[in-house]
């Protein structure tokens, strides 16, 4: 029989912080690409994040109705064809609380019952599977582990945990604790993106920028030589001396090409981004752009930080 966990299994949420804070260089390989293609699949779904932060929004109540009541939900028990049942939403709620305006979030959701996305029946709203697709959330479960092994192995060197785990450990961990794991996914993720919300217009800009950023970090030009976020954060700033052009943005994140040179030459002017003589684009923020830039990395930071001290202990305990 296995033992029961004991609170010793838990790493403190301070010193996680700090670990993540100073060994940034080692995630940072791990966590950009986990934003930046969660916000490419996103658009890819309805070509409208702010559509499908609206159905997921849906979903998380769902999650939020399990943690009320005690209950975690496994992967396969979620996707299950049975489709999900919410009370009703209130319009006002999810404008205030994904910071998108209240005609734009009405319109949204008839267009997701349009879709048969939804249903509204009465007072409750029913949300059928087959607009959640489990190949998406797979692939984001997978990218997740990477960046959960990756960390766990930095704890290990910390000496702050004895073992590894292997990376379809992490996976089945959180497949088997899923409904906890995504509901604490969802609320970084809607911090995260209602802080950027606040300095660009909308999140089809945010993905474009935070592509070229990605393009940035996976440059071979670019070798950190400090660990530590801050360090990181200032190196990276205009380390990409190629770039990227507005044609390839457009096929990688899927955002057709004239959207994406009208929003490159927002943030080109706002100075979040730069672009040569080439009309290549790289990531170099200037004056104000930096500051900000600057700002909401550290809170997405705290943010993350909370993400990954719940749900790694959660992971740590049940394998220890």
């Amino acid at each position: 029989m296995k033992p029961l966990p004991s609170i010793s299994s838990q790493v403190d949420e301070n010193k996680i912080s700090k670990i993540i804070d100073k060994n940034f260089s080692k995630l940072a390989p791990f966590f950009y690409p986990f934003i930046t293609n969660w916000l490419t699949r996103a658009y890819g779904v309805y070509g409208d994040i702010d559509k499908y932060l609206i159905a997921i929004y849906l979903v998380n109540r769902q999650f939020i109705f399990y943690r009320k009541n005690g209950l975690i939900v496994n992967f396969e028990t979620f996707f299950e064809n049975k489709p999900l049942e919410i009370d009703k939403i209130n319009i006002s709620d999810i404008s205030k609380d994904l910071k998108i305006p209240k005609e734009s979030v009405r319109r949204k959701i008839q267009e997701l019952e349009d879709k048969e996305i939804i249903k509204r029946i009465k007072k409750r709203i029913l949300i059928y599977r087959s607009g959640l697709s489990t190949d998406r959330v797979n692939i984001a479960i997978k990218e997740l582990g990477l960046l959960l092994h990756e960390f766990n192995k930095i704890l290990k060197d910390e000496r702050e945990v004895d073992n590894v785990f292997e990376i379809e450990e992490i996976i089945s961990s959180i497949k088997q604790n899923y409904s906890f794991c995504w509901y604490q996914f969802y609320k970084f993720l809607f911090n995260y993106t209602n802080r950027w919300k606040t300095q660009i217009n909308d999140l089809e800009t945010l993905c474009i920028g935070m592509t070229v950023v990605l393009n940035a970090t996976q440059s071979k030009q670019f070798t950190p030589s400090k660990k530590n976020r801050v360090a990181y954060f200032k190196e990276i700033m205009g380390s990409d001396l190629r770039g990227v052009n507005a044609m390839s943005l457009s096929e990688i994140t899927g955002i057709p090409r004239p959207t994406v040179v009208r929003k490159l030459k927002w943030l080109i002017d706002k100075k979040f981004l730069n672009i040569n003589d080439k009309k290549l684009i790289s990531f170099d923020a200037k004056d104000s752009a930096f500051t900000k830039t600057r700002e909401i990395q550290r809170q997405a930071f705290l943010s993350w930080s909370n993400f990954v001290y719940r749900v790694f202990n959660q992971i740590n305990i049940i394998n220890s």
